[in-house]
């Protein structure tokens, strides 16, 4: 069974069970410390790290942990250099929520903003909002990209408090005109309430026609498998209208299922050979040994899909980048860069080239679930340079602070406009992709990453739900 039938996420978003790896691992031993409450729940955290962990050789011997720590605290002492190299495995106490998260349920008001300074004393801060989720509670409310909010429940927004403003259930929003100076608050409020929301990643596609050039725009915000048949869809339209260029648009994109990247990064190559090697997984040493004595030793190989919308004859693909590309947005582009020029415009990705899996009990004992790093990717010629804190370079670096911020498909939108500029043959420096345009103004980004939201609803991985004993 090759990893080719595996899915992936750059995020995990299924959740495992030990009992579903034993046919590689043996069972763990039983914690026996009943005097301890923590015991057995960080006798399982240990084990199951050291059996799935990337840096599984390095931990810090049973023995010597503090087992009396909370599980959370227990799991943070366990990691590798946290914020320096394992920067991304997390644990949550209840794993439902997590596997939630991960396949793109939240529950929000669906905004995605950006803010930033909106006095010349850097005194007051305003949300820029970048996009409504479809179907959310700010989509019904009539917020779209572009809009601004100064007031959160009737407070100023500042500095200080507009990272916490979203905390409520039930929030009322001031929104904000550009004086030509400030933003200024307006006389429209909007009461809007948190609600359940599936993430749909496809938030706008189009064709833009530039004399022979057909070019098509997708704006993608995660990688969901559930959405995998829409998003063939896009590319069967984009097919049959002969679309001969792609811009696509992963600035707010921050991973999700790895198999689903496999699919974007089919649709795309050029001169699609089907089963041919895409890219490679890297495990730690003692599961990579027992999966290649299994299954054979291309098991962590991933092969090019049979993709029938696939585009076939693009020589190259404009990737539209932030801070907040990551993971499975980052792994589309290295599966590309072999076959295809792939020319990034905005800024620096966010650097991540590791994936995770969701690891519960069985035995349902509680309810935590961990989500560390087990697997490094590379790309069909062994790279992986993207995994550190400046992640892919962007080639044309363009600061995306022109508010307001215009529509998605909007050819002067700050990014999408150096883009089109590159494919029409018009030479444009970044001055000039930046020039502000009538009625438009740059300003001072606090955060140019910020999530959805609130930062706990931000994804930034890649994932695997299944594993080869399980097809």
């Amino acid at each position: 069974m090759k990893i080719k039938y595996w899915s992936f996420i750059l995020l995990l978003s299924g959740s495992f069970s030990c009992k579903k790896l034993t046919e590689v691992f043996p069972k763990t031993e039983e914690p026996t410390n009943t005097t301890n409450p923590n015991a057995e729940v960080n006798g399982w955290i240990y084990d199951t790290m050291k059996s799935y962990y990337l840096w599984e050789n390095q931990l810090t011997a049973k023995a010597s942990t503090d087992n009396k720590l909370l599980p959370a605290d227990y799991f943070e002492s366990l990691l590798i250099k946290p914020g320096e190299l394992d920067r991304f495995s997390w644990i949550q106490e209840d794993v439902a929520e997590l596997t939630a998260s991960l396949q793109g349920v939240n529950k929000v008001v669906g905004i995605r903003f950006t803010p930033f300074f909106s006095n010349t004393a850097k005194t007051k801060v305003a949300l820029s909002v970048a996009y409504a989720l479809k179907g959310s509670p700010a989509d019904k409310a009539g917020i779209k990209r572009g809009d601004f909010i100064v007031k959160v429940n009737g407070s100023e927004l500042t500095p200080e408090n507009y990272s916490a403003a979203f905390s409520s259930d039930n929030l009322k929003f001031t929104m904000g005109d550009y004086n030509g100076t400030e933003i200024i608050a307006n006389a429209k409020t909007l009461d809007v309430v948190k609600a359940e929301v599936q993430t749909n990643p496809i938030q706008m596609d189009t064709i833009i026609v530039k004399g022979n050039k057909k070019i098509g725009y997708l704006v993608y915000l995660q990688f969901l498998s559930k959405f995998d048949t829409d998003m063939r869809n896009v590319f069967k339209e984009f097919k049959e209208k002969g679309v001969n260029e792609l811009v696509l648009d992963l600035r707010y994109n921050g991973g999700g299922f790895i198999s689903s990247s496999d699919i974007l990064s089919s649709l795309i190559v050029k001169n699609l050979k089907p089963g041919t090697l895409m890219s490679k997984q890297e495990w730690n040493t003692e599961l990579t040994k027992a999966y290649k004595t299994k299954y054979g030793n291309d098991v962590f190989d991933t092969k090019w899909l049979n993709e029938s919308n696939n585009l076939g004859t693009l020589n190259r693909v404009f990737v539209l980048t932030s801070k907040a590309t990551a993971s499975a947005s980052e792994l589309v582009i290295n599966n590309l860069k072999p076959y295809m020029d792939v020319v990034l415009i905005g800024d620096n990705t966010y650097g991540k080239n590791v994936g995770s899996v969701t690891l519960s009990d069985d035995k349902k004992r509680w309810k935590w679930g961990m989500q560390p790093i087990v697997l490094r990717t590379v790309n069909s010629l062994g790279q992986s340079e993207f995994g550190g804190k400046d992640g892919f370079i962007a080639n044309f670096k363009v600061t995306d602070n022109a508010i307001p911020f215009r529509p998605f498909g909007d050819e002067n939108e700050t990014l999408l406009s150096v883009a089109i500029q590159q494919i029409t043959g018009i030479s444009a420096s970044t001055a000039n992709a930046n020039a502000r345009l009538k009625g438009t103004k740059k300003v001072d980004i606090l955060n140019s990453a910020y999530p959805l939201d609130n930062p706990k609803h931000e994804i930034r991985d890649m994932f695997i739900d299944k594993l080869p004993s399980q097809k």
